[in-house]
């Protein structure tokens, strides 16, 4: 399971800025002042191999009342779904009474939590740090989040060492393809479910949030194997009240990550909303194959359907390679369809392809289209291979690559795509430069070399002495 880490502590100690570091995001605004952060945000994280989820939060000072009262609760309530709790300090403001209210809290809580100590850029760690032992904390780390110093080894010490076996085991517990249904609440999840299933296996009920946890159901269908997961509704985070609802939202997200494919439900009475493209992105950020479902199409006039098209059509046009179906769950219209997409999706995300077959398909689409000319040199791309699967990543070597331009990278994307017929499933490429040969090599010079060497730089000299005095002249 995707572990989950909650940073909490005063105002203004680096609580956003650490979050943009473990996210490589500048999603956390970020400024000089108390209170900017409101309520919390989530965002995902990788070290090495290792995946997490994080959560930012408010500032909290043990003296709330107002704003800061509902802010303080949302920090409390990250505290109670986290798996991890990081408790940071300001290693320049040195210990203060609020750092003692959120410590006593913290111990009351029963949490795997750690002290960070902040800003320790410029003075001594050590003696930075002197004032928080006093806390009780049994791991203390020292880090400086604006400079990034001290944030490997603190991700080094927290994530565990990733277990192989892990997806062999749930592949067994459950197999085939692993079908996440998302969306928001009362967009008819739950009924699409169960129609899918073919029976009435989970509870419906035309109330936002009847869902509370990801639930797991293994089923066959035409000799195939699938194991649907409905998921609870995510709200944004300001309509979010109960604290039930706030571990729903985490396995959601841990939910995407388990799944092969994710069936995304979209209401087309209310039309797509700013929260079904924030569930979009984090499907796309997990590298997740994507079915978009506008339910609810029954007894819609032919006027409003024809805006929810145009709708989708312009804020979804990039994501062209994902299918999309207008459906009623209710009635079963559309449904049976999706299951061609769920199955081609899967076959794209999972396919292998051999390096001679991904090195041609480089090969031509360069013969098409150059790379650009850089610094007088153009750009190089020598051969293609497979980096791993779900999603397929395609791996391309050459020089020069870290100035490759967006939009170029960008045909090599839709080049790859149609002619590897991949559907529904996002392609990811990593382009890596080649080693210069002569990087370490010592320039060894022989006697003779050296004597020749030395006159031309003399001479060289001359000549400059000469041309300044004639300037100066």
């Amino acid at each position: 399971m995707t572990p989950v880490i909650a940073l909490v502590g005063r105002p203004n100690v680096g609580k956003s800025t650490l979050f943009n570091q473990m996210t490589r995001t500048r999603d956390a605004l970020v400024a000089d002042f108390p209170g900017l952060t409101r309520d919390r945000k989530y965002g995902e994280g990788f070290y090495e191999d290792r995946k997490f989820i994080v959560i930012d939060t408010g500032g909290l000072t043990g003296q709330e009342a107002g704003l800061d009262s509902e802010m303080a609760q949302q920090s409390l309530q990250a505290v109670d779904e986290a798996d991890i709790v990081l408790f940071l300090v300001d290693g320049r403001a040195g210990l203060t009474a609020g750092d003692e209210v959120i410590a006593d809290h913290l111990r009351r809580s029963d949490k795997q939590a750690h002290l960070v100590v902040n800003k320790t850029d410029g003075q001594d760690p050590d003696v930075a740090a002197a004032d928080f032992y006093k806390l009780g904390f049994q791991s203390v780390f020292m880090i400086a989040a604006a400079h990034n110093r001290g944030v490997r080894s603190l991700l080094e010490h927290l994530l565990p060492e990733p277990e192989e076996p892990h997806e062999q085991d749930r592949a067994d517990r459950y197999p085939g393809i692993r079908i996440g249904v998302v969306g928001r609440p009362n967009v008819g999840k739950s009924t699409l479910v169960n129609r899918m299933l073919g029976e009435e296996r989970v509870v419906v009920y035309d109330m936002p949030g009847t869902t509370r946890d990801s639930i797991y159901i293994p089923y066959e269908r035409h000799g195939h194997e699938y194991t649907l997961i409905d998921t609870a509704g995510v709200r944004r985070r300001k309509n979010v009240k109960e604290v039930v609802e706030k571990f729903s939202i985490i396995k959601t997200l841990q939910a995407i990550d388990d799944a092969h494919v994710v069936i995304l439900v979209i209401d087309a009475r209310e039309g797509l909303v700013d929260q079904d493209l924030h569930l979009i992105g984090f499907v796309l950020d997990a590298g997740r194959s994507l079915v978009i479902a506008i339910n609810k199409w029954d007894g819609m006039d032919s006027e409003d359907r024809a805006k929810v098209k145009e709708q989708v059509a312009r804020r979804l046009d990039f994501l062209d390679y994902a299918d999309k179906y207008y459906i009623s769950a209710l009635h079963g219209t559309g449904v049976g369809t999706m299951y061609e997409s769920v199955q081609a999706s899967y076959e794209s995300s999972m396919a292998k392809w051999p390096t001679n077959r991904l090195t041609a398909i480089l090969e031509d689409a360069i013969a098409q289209h150059q790379p650009p000319m850089v610094h007088g040199r153009r750009i190089k791309l020598r051969y293609a291979h497979q980096g791993g699967s779900n999603p397929p990543v395609i791996v391309v070597h050459g020089n020069q690559v870290g100035s490759l331009p967006g939009a170029y990278k960008r045909y090599l994307e839709n080049t790859f795509r149609k002619v590897l017929k991949v559907v529904g499933s996002p392609i990811r490429f990593e382009f890596r430069g080649g080693e210069n040969p002569f990087a370490n090599k010592v320039d060894r010079l022989t006697p003779r070399q050296r004597v020749k060497k030395d006159n031309d730089m003399k001479k060289g000299r001359i000549v400059k002495k000469v041309r300044q005095k004639s300037t100066k002249r």
